[in-house]
């Protein structure tokens, strides 16, 4: 692994983040930064919405930025769910919201270009990671300058992502060592597996406030000044 002065790791300048929350995807809901989640992935159809702005095949894509649309798709063929349509009793995509951008008419259609090779829920071109099932709090205490910052992350991201999270707030974060209760986090494992439990369930049960309790994880400055 390169180092990255005194703290072994990943090259955050280049780093990918898997994980993003429905709140991240729901702040990306206007044509010109449109996402979109659907069966567990995120996707970016900015360059979509682009390549066909104006066209009203894009209207209910637009309507539908920032939100999940698993409802579109059929999950075992990751396709767009299909009917039958009573007027001519043939298989057709089912499209409530209108037909939209790759869909094909239900008759033949002279003007229609079908050239556009697979059309845009089969390209992987357009993902970007996958959306976090449950997300969680976690406090991150900066015990050098005692500033304070809550973050809201995916169960499943390592450590490493929520230190990539974390870098608007402190870009020499990378070069302090990451603490819960004493120990040092293991920066691959995640909150969980570092033994930071989810007790947000157990607080549901006694009909508690979770916010009442976030567990927070302390920064202590390694005397280097890595930075991006």
């Amino acid at each position: 692994m390169p180092r990255r002065g005194l703290v072994a790791g990943p090259d955050l300048e280049h780093f990918q983040r898997r994980y993003f929350t429905p709140a991240e995807v729901a702040q990306h809901n206007r044509p010109e930064d449109l996402w979109v989640s659907y069966l567990g992935r995120v996707y970016d159809l900015t360059p979509l919405a682009e390549e066909y702005k104006g066209n009203l095949l894009l209207k209910p894509i637009v309507e539908v930025a920032g939100q999940d649309i698993s409802h579109w798709f059929d999950p075992k063929t990751r396709d767009i769910r299909k009917h039958v349509d009573p007027l001519t009793g043939c298989l057709r995509y089912c499209t409530p919201r209108g037909r939209f951008v790759h869909v094909p008419p239900q008759l033949p259609c002279s003007d229609w270009a079908n050239d556009f090779g697979k059309p845009w829920w089969q390209r992987s071109y357009y993902e970007v990671g996958r959306l976090s099932a449950k997300s969680r709090s976690i406090r991150i205490i900066n015990t050098l300058t005692s500033q304070e910052h809550t973050l809201e992350v995916g169960v499943l991201e390592s450590i490493w992502e929520i230190l990539h999270r974390y870098l608007p707030y402190n870009a020499h974060a990378a070069s302090y060592t990451w603490k819960y209760e004493g120990k040092n986090l293991n920066m691959d494992f995640t909150l969980e597996e570092n033994g930071i439990r989810d007790e947000e369930e157990e607080f549901d049960y006694l009909s508690m406030d979770s916010t009442l309790h976030i567990p927070a994880i302390l920064l202590y400055f390694n005397d280097d000044l890595t930075e991006l």
